[in-house]
């Protein structure tokens, strides 16, 4: 089973959440953080490239010193304050009509390292790195990975009468989700929740945050090597997550736009992919969304498209063959388009669903690009699947939305 604990979080006074919270540092760039931030926000802390004129890099020595100092500032000035004992937390996430109830915990690194932390994507060493260096020289997990585990009726129910108290922080952010946050301080219930996830709850599902995972892990085995009275209890042992049960959770498509036609006009381009597709246009200045698995969409020339894979083309058998990541860019990206490393090839580029198909006929029509294709989207049983059986998904396979707000809790590794 998965080892957990409470923490004592840091977090900004109840007055200040809104202006010290912020969105994760990677679903912004440095000019629109700089242009988001105001004076008390954690951009100043995950983003601290915005505090130099020009705009500094990201990886410079400077930017890293100016994010200890901030965070250091933060601190002193009361925008960030810690919690007087550990604790659980209740955060929720609603998103229209869909509301999620997660709990802010800390795992532990050798559940990473022992596979009981799953993931199903690959990391590139140097995001890893510079998450490490962040981790490393703040000593604290500035913000949280996202998690998921199975459900549990004793966590549902303990996790919903904590929501039904008056919430810590209540707000909406600049997309109108919601995010409502709970306190959990009765050492009864505190203790329970524990015994719960490491008795009864067997993994972890890395929903968002891989890279983060990742250099959290290497940041307590370094800590580990440092210190010759281990125990395995320290506090650099553990890192934040939010967790979330699988029944609330959903997945969005992860889309595709392309550069070129790889030299084919775009009535070859159609031809070719009547080999393993049927090809049909759709309604005439609307926007057409797959239908099911193997359905995609497609935006050529001002038009939109339906491509079904015929039978043969995918195993259904096989946890990735059957992904239409999978399907997409073995019969379409690769074979007609030449495109065959999805991390290093620069003439694709991915688009969250959440932007809408919208964004996808706006970059095409612009001549930025010259065809769109969105997917049907990855269920939660796919990635769990995927996951526990060790195997990896293809580059922008899941999307997930919200996006965990950062500065709600942080995690000091003292």
């Amino acid at each position: 089973m998965v080892r957990v604990k409470p923490f004592a979080a840091i977090r900004p006074p109840k007055n200040l959440v809104t202006e010290v919270a912020a969105p994760p540092y990677d679903v912004l760039n440095s000019q629109e953080a700089r242009n988001m931030a105001g004076e008390k926000s954690l951009l100043h802390i995950t983003k601290p490239e915005i505090d130099f004129e020009p705009i500094a890099g990201e990886h410079e020595q400077r930017t890293y010193d100016k994010a200890v100092a901030n965070f250091r500032e933060w601190q002193e000035r009361g925008w960030l304050v810690r919690d007087s004992k550990p604790c659980y937390y209740v955060y929720a996430q609603r998103m229209g009509e869909r509301t999620q109830y997660g709990l802010v915990l800390c795992a532990h690194t050798d559940d990473y390292a022992s596979g009981k932390i799953k993931k199903h994507e690959l990391t590139r060493k140097d995001k890893e790195d510079d998450r490490m260096i962040h981790v490393r020289i703040q000593n604290a997990n500035i913000e949280p990975v996202f998690f998921a585990y199975k459900d549990n009726e004793e966590l549902n129910a303990i996790v919903a009468k904590a929501a039904s108290a008056e919430p810590e922080y209540a707000f909406r952010d600049e997309n109108n989700f919601g995010h409502t946050f709970w306190p959990i301080t009765d050492d009864e219930v505190i203790a329970r929740i524990t015994d719960i996830f490491t008795t009864k709850v067997d993994a972890f599902y890395v929903a968002d945050g891989h890279h983060r995972t990742a250099a959290a892990a290497r940041v307590g085995a370094e800590k580990r090597g440092q210190n010759p009275a281990h125990t395995g209890d320290e506090e650099y042992n553990f890192f934040m997550a939010v967790c979330f049960p699988e029944s609330q959770l959903k997945i969005i498509d992860y889309n595709r736009v392309v550069k070129d036609l790889s030299g084919l006009t775009p009535e070859a381009f159609l031809k070719a992919l009547e080999e393993d597709f049927t090809v049909s246009e759709a309604s005439v200045g609307e926007p057409y969304a797959p239908t099911g698995l193997h359905n995609f969409s497609m935006y050529l020339g001002g038009r939109w498209y339906s491509l079904t894979a015929k039978p043969g083309r995918y195993d259904d058998n096989d946890p990735i063959g059957v992904l239409d990541v999978t399907v997409l860019s073995g019969l379409v990206l690769d074979k007609i388009l030449g495109i065959k490393d999805l991390r290093t090839d620069k003439r694709i580029d991915f688009v969250g669903g959440i932007r809408g198909l919208g964004e996808l006929s706006r970059r095409v029509d612009s001549g930025e690009m010259a065809v769109a294709f969105a997917l049907y989207p990855v269920s939660m049983a796919q990635l769990i699947a995927i996951a526990d059986s060790g195997n990896i998904m293809p580059p922008k396979t899941t999307w997930f939305e919200p996006k965990l707000r950062s500065g709600l809790a942080i995690h000091s590794l003292d």
